[in-house]
């Protein structure tokens, strides 16, 4: 494993090792203002959402590390601490990258990137019409991380009204998060889309003890086939099956098969269990898998 010590390498290589290892990164697309009225609308990645009551977002205009300035974005803040975060989607995101383009002070961003000016209801700065959520924000704080190259600033922004295009909402009146379609940054000039292909949902260990990895006899645990995601899954159930469970289930045809496919061969047999837990498993069926890799 290559190992590196921060102090030996440049600013400029180390924001490309972490951009790379540290995303996907939710886009924040930050409109404000100046104290002149001017609208600035610039994207940053260094964006997430940090607390819920109150409801804070925090992003960071960082210190560019080409040459030490500050953005525009960051000094309108120090103006009027006032902003809206526009969360971006697939269908807006060349536009918002053209939003990151160095125009001078007091060039319209939203003019630039043919975005669309909405007026908000509590802050002065515009929200983007084009965005599904639009997020209206006071600004708490400004938290100085550094005076050199690539130092951040922590925008403590607290939203105080939230925008919902109805395109997005699902029946249950809910966000519906295969409607979204959003975007997130990755390092250099890569992205990635949130489509409803790639999504996928882990159940939440929270809800109930689960009874761990460590629990999971030996066989199974240290398995050639159930990879560490399939142990995640089998760890999470709060007891294992009962016998009769078990021997119910075996009777299956498909199991039954298997078990006469393999009279003899222990070694096979576990391996084609494995097998056809895995593929359960895949199926997010994983009291069967337990099931199937308990039968004897």
């Amino acid at each position: 494993m290559l190992s590196i010590n921060i102090e030996n390498i440049s600013t400029q290589d180390l924001q490309n090792y972490l951009h790379y290892a540290i995303a996907p990164r939710p886009i924040c697309l930050a409109s404000t203002i100046d104290g002149n009225g001017s609208v600035n609308l610039s994207p940053f990645s260094f964006f997430n959402l940090f607390s819920t009551n109150p409801p804070i977002c925090v992003f960071s205009p960082a210190r560019r590390v080409r040459d030490n300035t500050t953005k525009h974005t960051l000094e309108n803040l120090h103006q009027v601490p006032e902003c809206v975060i526009n969360i971006v989607n697939y269908d807006m995101v060349q536009q918002v990258s053209l939003s990151s383009v160095e125009y001078p002070a007091g060039i319209n961003e939203f003019i630039k990137s043919g975005l669309t000016e909405l007026p908000s209801e509590i802050v002065r700065p515009p929200r983007v019409s084009e965005s599904p959520v639009q997020l209206e924000c006071v600004v708490n704080d400004i938290i100085n991380l550094g005076e050199t190259h690539g130092a951040g600033n922590l925008v403590i922004a607290e939203i105080k009204v939230i925008h919902i295009n109805e395109t997005v909402m699902g029946a249950d009146g809910k966000i519906d998060q295969e409607k979204m379609d959003l975007v997130a940054r990755l390092g250099g000039d890569w992205y990635c889309r949130v489509t409803a292909d790639n999504l996928f949902k882990v159940a939440k260990p929270n809800r109930n003890i689960g009874i761990g990895v460590d629990a999971i006899p030996y066989s199974i645990r240290n398995s050639k086939i159930l990879s560490g995601n399939d142990l995640g899954k089998l760890g999470n159930v709060t007891a294992l099956p009962g016998q009769a469970d078990i021997d119910a289930y075996v009777q299956n045809d498909d199991i039954k098969e298997l078990f006469d496919a393999t009279i003899g061969d222990s070694q096979t047999r576990e391996l084609q269990l494995h097998l056809k837990a895995k593929e359960l498993l895949n199926h997010n069926m994983v009291d069967d898998a337990w099931k199937v890799l308990l039968a004897e």
